[in-house]
């Protein structure tokens, strides 16, 4: 069971990384534009940073925001997985899936162009149909592919 929710947990990791990096951008933004959140902003929320951001400055930001998308989908269909039945051809594409959204989140942190941020996630969505389609067999029962 572990082997299937290793990439899951791998993830998890990795988001909480992106959650930490999103901070400290944030922090600098921040200083750098002399804003106080407890004197100017209460109750600032993260669309208000881009108001006062330099272009790209918040990119890690909003891929954090995008790794509470889809990613929990997958969150679910490896648990689902994990309590039914799953193949080793699931774990690879759980690692794919994975490796994926690694590259797309350090992808669009840096450089951010939209074509390639398109592909990695198009390639990414298409692994997780074939990992969404794979779960509905096993819980239904029915032979992989």
């Amino acid at each position: 069971m572990k082997e299937i929710l290793l990439p899951a947990t791998v993830l998890v990791v990795w988001t909480m990384i992106m959650a930490f990096w999103m901070l400290l951008d944030r922090g600098r933004i921040l200083k750098s534009n002399n804003v106080s959140l407890d004197k100017e902003r209460p109750g600032a929320r993260g669309k208000e940073i881009e108001a006062i951001a330099a272009p790209g400055a918040d990119w890690p930001g909003h891929n954090y925001n995008h790794l509470m998308e889809q990613p929990t989908l997958f969150y679910a269909t490896t648990v689902i997985l994990a309590l039914s039945a799953y193949s080793t051809l699931d774990v690879v594409l759980a690692w794919a899936f994975v490796t994926l959204r690694l590259v797309h989140s350090i992808y669009q942190a840096t450089v951010n162009k939209v074509p390639v941020r398109g592909t990695l996630f198009g390639l990414s969505s298409l692994v997780m149909m074939v990992i969404a389609v794979r779960t509905l067999l096993a819980v239904l029962a029915l032979p992989t592919l």
